[in-house]
């Protein structure tokens, strides 16, 4: 039994040092209570005509965003894997078709093993994420009730959206009202650490493994700062069909080896670390589905979703 602990916590510290070298990780789960999604409410004719048609709501990975980085046009980092995604959505749509609003947070990984690591907390993290992104959401359908949502982001964002989808899915946290989670146009998710192969709709080549916050979720708060949250309650709910995600085979946030097998863990989360797959999605060196990588394949579908959308009347 002993021995089984003590693989469990290598694999916990192998899997803090592989994130702080460059993998990037997950998000908290939304608090509230679940409740069964209904019919679409009483919705006015009209709205406002500074409202969107669709908000395309952007979280950024760790180290890829910044808690006062602009929405509207983020610089914290340049070479963050979804610019390539919001870039090319805000060139192609008017702000009348499309919001593109990228989620400023600290978006930070903290390596609990380094005492001169002076970031943020990766609990802390996650939740300035995901508060600020159901923030947007709430504000948006208390202005604008017809505007249609679509959520995507990359690994610690990744896990942020899908928790969003969630709470919205199952009615619960208040990020939607249950009755309007019809409002939600698609969810895009690419290396998402909460990932269960199966409860949507997984892009091919799909590997077999689940989120690293899933496989190691048997650990809570073994390494300080760092709560591995497990698999979503219920799931995507009422939104589940309308959930993609990327995954590349090898990439241990999103295709974690269980710890049923503690020593095969343990091998796999070692053989990673000169395997870099998180870091190269807009490459197609690990990820590719009918020659798109997976930034290029999320723009796709993302501009089809809003070319396809209603057009709500404005007054």
């Amino acid at each position: 039994m002993l021995a089984a602990v003590a693989l469990l916590a290598i694999i916990a510290i192998v899997l803090v040092v592989l994130w702080v070298q460059g993998l990037r990780g997950g998000a908290p789960q939304p608090p509230g209570t679940s409740t069964t999604p209904s019919t679409p409410s009483t919705r006015p004719e009209a709205q406002s005509a500074d409202c969107p048609d669709v908000l395309t709501l952007v979280v950024p990975g760790t180290w890829e965003s910044a808690a006062d980085d602009d929405p509207d046009n983020p610089t914290a980092n340049p070479r963050s894997l979804m610019l390539r995604v919001s870039s090319a959505l805000k060139e192609q749509f008017p702000e009348s078709r499309t919001e593109v609003y990228t989620v400023p947070y600290v978006a930070q990984f903290r390596n609990p093993t380094n005492l001169n690591d002076h970031q943020a907390d990766y609990n802390d993290s996650r939740t300035q994420g995901y508060k600020r992104a159901a923030g947007k959401i709430i504000s948006t359908h208390e202005r604008c009730p017809l505007t249609r949502y679509v959520i995507m982001g990359f690994s610690q964002g990744a896990v942020i959206s899908g928790d969003l989808a969630s709470a919205i899915g199952n009615g619960r946290g208040g990020v939607l009202p249950a009755e309007d989670a019809d409002l939600v146009l698609g969810v895009g998710l690419i290396a998402d650490g909460r990932r269960q192969p199966g409860d949507q709709r997984d892009i091919t080549p799909s590997p077999p493994g689940v989120g690293a916050e899933i496989s190691l979720s048997g650990m809570g708060t073994l390494v300080p700062g760092i709560t591995m949250t497990g698999p979503r309650t219920g799931g995507f709910g009422s939104v589940r069909d309308k959930v993609v995600s990327i995954c590349a085979p090898g990439d241990l946030i999103c295709d974690a080896p269980t710890v049923t097998n503690p020593l095969g863990a343990v091998n796999q989360l070692l053989g990673a670390l000169n395997n870099p797959v998180h870091a190269l999605y807009a490459t197609p060196r690990y990820w590719s589905h009918d020659g798109a990588t997976a930034t290029q394949w999320m723009l796709g579908w993302s501009q089809n979703l809003i070319d396809a959308a209603p057009r709500p009347a404005h007054n």
